[in-house]
């Protein structure tokens, strides 16, 4: 049994609440709900009922409260008894510099949360130099953009996503499901000098006529989605940008992607095999099933 799922049950057992329990344990509340459903599959039996009101034990849940309480009481004496001696291993990271920071935030504040004795240390980086840290072996894992050719013992794909118009929530095609270039003509545009598909992007707008003004130009992605939030323009971005008063609508004839996931080194590669936290936590996080 994993023990996040064992703090899930009893979170939600303190609190009476799914929603509540999820943001005690810095999670989302589907997947809060996912591990409690997890926890229930291996034990074969209903834990809550629940209601409008309120979630409360059942019959079972009440007799595996107590188990659970002794258990967390055990091993939160194991682990001051032994944290004076455990060694702390230090995880060497390259993180891509246009993956959302609001995402990795929630990554990293999961991981922390599962308590391991693995130790983040975070390097921010374009695709070269990633690739450079990986050969030099300055990091051992990069979560950054697959691409075709590299070789497959080396990475693992975790999700793909499109690239997407990105506005503020205000705007006027915000609501939009699907926009056409030519609708842009009249609004200023943030340029993301970084951006993996920004020579793509020009030619889809000269293609079609459009010559927007631009209101910034920066290699801040943070800044850039501040800026479109207050309605200096918009931009495009992968999906995953959208949220926190930020939409994302689909435009047509535009159809670029990307591929993210975990680049290893040969020792990072050694390390996933053996058991990683982090590497379990943005598999757990970020995996999309096929189809």
């Amino acid at each position: 049994m994993d023990w996040y799922l064992l703090r899930y049950f009893l979170a939600v057992a303190e609190l009476g609440n799914f929603s509540r329990a999820a943001g005690r344990m810095n999670v989302t509340q589907p997947t809060l709900s996912a591990g409690i459903a997890k926890l229930e599959a291996q034990l074969g039996q209903k834990l809550f009922e629940r209601d409008r009101r309120r979630v409360s034990l059942t019959e079972a849940g009440s007799r595996f409260l107590v188990h659970a309480q002794r258990i967390a009481r055990d091993y939160e004496i194991a682990l001051r008894e032994i944290s004076q001696a455990a060694p702390r291993r230090t995880l060497r990271v390259g993180v891509l510099s246009t993956f959302p920071s609001a995402r990795l935030e929630a990554l990293v504040r999961r991981h922390i949360a599962q308590e391991s004795a693995e130790t983040l240390e975070l390097l921010d980086g374009n695709e070269r130099e990633l690739k450079t840290w990986l050969d030099d072996e300055r990091i051992e894992l990069a979560l950054t953009l697959l691409r075709p050719g590299s070789p497959a013992p080396a990475q693992e794909p975790l999700y793909r996503e499109a690239y997407m118009l990105v506005t503020s929530n205000s705007h006027r095609l915000a609501q939009m499901h699907s926009v056409r270039g030519e609708e842009l003509a009249k609004d200023a545009m943030i340029i993301r000098r970084h951006c993996e598909v920004l020579a793509a992007t020009s030619q889809y707008f000269t293609q079609r006529g459009v010559r927007p003004s631009f209101a910034l130009k920066t290699t801040n992605d943070d800044k850039a989605l501040a800026m479109v939030r207050a309605g200096l323009g918009v931009t495009v971005m992968p999906e995953s940008f959208a949220g926190g008063g930020i939409a994302a609508v689909r435009m047509l004839d535009f159809d670029f992607s990307r591929e993210v996931g975990i680049v290893y080194s040969a020792k990072g590669r050694a390390l996933a095999q053996g058991g990683c936290c982090f590497v379990e936590t943005l598999r757990r996080e970020l995996a999309r099933p096929e189809g």
